[in-house]
């Protein structure tokens, strides 16, 4: 079956739906499948609950499709950078399930392994176990969490073959593998498209039978959140 498609919007054209869950990758800015989150936003597919460990920045990544008002509830870990997404939430306009970071990692590499839940002491005695099975186990009690899967998982790699084998780099290797075994439907955008075979077996993050369908995107932007320096010494500046 042919993988690769020609752009981003004709990956999620017979795919998306009004009130699906869709995972999205990345971290911050790094390694988020913008791409095709510019595709869901101009397919205008609303009420959609969203899977991703932050919601971008205003005007950038899943931030664009809170502007639209096509997300409805995020399931996160941190939304410290989006200005909008504070006022949605704290207006009543958006639902928001949050996470400990370790534990949103766990449960979505749980529902892609097909484990339905698990426990963990992160949370235990906190709002983030209020409503959910506790159980002790030996001298200390746990949580118990449950497994995520999405309708949709979209993702960044920097390499892919044309069978969807693929290959992240460095820190934008984050949620982008786990989230592409707990699609149903998983497509990528990579940022380099080879040929069958050029990878290494080894080499290989995520292997082509998660992936339904590739775009490529050579030259996509990358930002940065947030910029850390400081003034040059004067033994540099010499």
């Amino acid at each position: 079956m042919k993988k690769v498609v020609s752009t981003a919007a004709e990956s999620l054209a017979d795919v998306l739906f009004d009130g699906m869950t869709v995972m999205s990758g990345g971290f911050g800015l790094c390694g988020i499948p913008m791409s095709l989150i510019e595709a869901i936003r101009l397919s205008g597919v609303t009420g959609l609950t969203v899977i991703s460990n932050n919601a971008g920045i205003d005007g950038y990544g899943l931030g664009v499709l809170l502007e639209t008002r096509q997300i409805r509830k995020m399931v996160s870990s941190y939304v410290g950078e989006n200005k909008l997404f504070a006022q949605q939430f704290l207006s009543g306009e958006l639902e928001l399930e949050f996470n400990p970071q370790g534990t949103l990692a766990e449960r979505i590499r749980a529902g892609g392994a097909g484990i339905p839940a698990f426990y963990t002491k992160t949370g235990v005695g906190t709002l983030v176990s209020e409503g959910k099975e506790t159980r002790r186990f030996g001298e200390d009690d746990y949580v118990m969490e449950t497994g995520l899967v999405a309708d949709l998982s979209i993702i960044h790699a920097y390499k892919g073959d044309i069978e969807g084998n693929l290959v992240y780099r460095k820190t934008a290797r984050n949620f982008n593998p786990m989230m592409a075994t707990a699609g149903r439907m998983t497509v990528a955008e990579v940022e380099h498209l080879v040929p069958l075979g050029e990878i290494e077996p080894d080499a290989i993050h995520t292997p082509g039978i998660f992936v339904k369908r590739i775009v490529h995107v050579p030259a996509q932007e990358k930002r940065i959140e947030q910029r850390t320096t400081r003034p040059r010494s004067e033994r540099e500046g010499a």
